[in-house]
């Protein structure tokens, strides 16, 4: 008979928990059921719901407003799995780190009011990795102590790269893995670590579903793309600057393994915080080989330059070219791709670590 795993995502965004989610359970002979799905923002929703059947699915909307009535929380399908991207500008690094003192990071009580009521088998959530030693440790111990002695949850966490798990780009995030008390088995102890989930991709047996890529020239970067995308001749001597009398930085292009992307990379920074390609590295014969060429600067803003599209950007996240396709004729903007793109979750990262769960048999359905 075949299996079925529910599940509810919070903080949605474009679904990047619920397509690892189907990819595996595809992968895994495993029926993916997805019984609700919060999200506020209008255009992570469209994109949402242009690649999703959401048919027969619980909107939740503003989670603190649904939250705050319990008769609301009672409405929601019974599931085996909880995830979310729960707002991360409180504790980023590029915030101003107020924590639980900022409204958005109030929401994650709301995560809690959801587990206090429908007490699901597990718990998978995604932060930014500061999180870990935010306010000298302090916000991290609270959610420990939140799931633990809230709502009876054990919980893990470690910090994972997406450049680990077949996505060339260096992304650093903190998941956080919960599983109900009552369902800890004795003697069956294993440790969440990213060396364990990463050991686990090797053990990968048979063709999956996943993008993979060695790095950025292995299927990530265009050859051809719109002039649209690429730096105009006023504004390439400033991404290339190696800062400015008040910061200084080493800018770099031509990166094989891409810098993190975020979610203002529509606007110019510089080419040590965005990711930037020249036509004389993508198009030469040995584009690796290139890379060893010490260009100096002033014969490197002569080249044609370009900033990364929205399709090469969801493809850094692990979403196939469809996924992107399908919001873009549903009308969704180049800049709101962007920002979607930056804010996602990476396919990749959550597939694997759904794999090692199942595969030690911590999640069992």
């Amino acid at each position: 008979m075949n299996k079925t795993l529910r599940h509810l995502e919070l903080f949605s965004g474009i679904g990047g928990f619920r397509k690892a989610i189907d990819l595996f359970c595809k992968d895994s002979n495993i029926t993916a059921k997805c019984v609700g799905f919060s999200e506020f923002d209008r255009y992570a929703l469209n994109t949402y719901k242009s690649n999703f059947d959401i048919s027969d699915e619980l909107e939740i909307g503003d989670i603190e407003k649904f939250t705050s009535n319990i008769d609301n929380i009672k409405k929601i399908k019974d599931f085996d799995l909880l995830t979310g991207g729960f707002p991360c500008q409180p504790f980023s690094m590029m915030g101003a780190k107020k924590g639980f003192d900022d409204n958005r990071g109030n929401v994650f009580y709301s995560i809690l009011n959801i587990l206090r009521v429908k007490q699901p088998k597990y718990v998978l959530l995604e932060n930014v990795r500061n999180l870990r030693t935010h306010d000298k440790g302090n916000t991290i111990l609270e959610i420990y102590r939140s799931l633990q002695e809230d709502v009876g949850y054990v919980v893990f966490h470690d910090v994972f790269n997406t450049a680990d798990f077949g996505l060339p780009q260096t992304r650093r995030r903190l998941f956080i893995f919960a599983i109900r008390r009552d369902l800890i088995v004795k003697g069956e102890e294993f440790d969440l670590s990213s060396k364990n989930v990463k050991d686990g991709l090797s053990r990968l047996i048979g063709p999956t579903r996943l993008n993979k890529y060695k790095n950025v020239l292995d299927g990530i970067l265009e050859k051809k793309v719109d002039q649209k995308y690429y730096l105009s001749e006023r504004i390439k001597p400033t991404i290339l600057a190696n800062g400015s009398k008040n910061f200084k930085s080493k800018s770099e292009i031509n990166q094989l393994i891409a810098r993190p992307l975020t979610a203002t990379m529509v606007k110019m920074h510089r080419a040590c915080q965005d990711n930037y390609y020249s036509d004389n590295f993508l198009n030469c014969k040995n584009p690796e080989d290139y890379l060893n060429i010490k260009i100096p600067k002033e014969e490197e803003v002569k080249h044609k330059i370009r900033k990364l599209t929205p399709l090469e950007a969801f493809r850094l996240q692990g979403f196939e070219d469809q996924f992107c396709q399908n919001a873009q004729l549903s009308g969704v903007s180049n800049h709101q791709l962007y920002k979607q793109a930056g804010n996602a979750v990476s396919v990749n990262t959550v597939y694997v670590i759904l794999y090692y769960l199942f595969n030690k048999n911590i999640i069992k359905i």
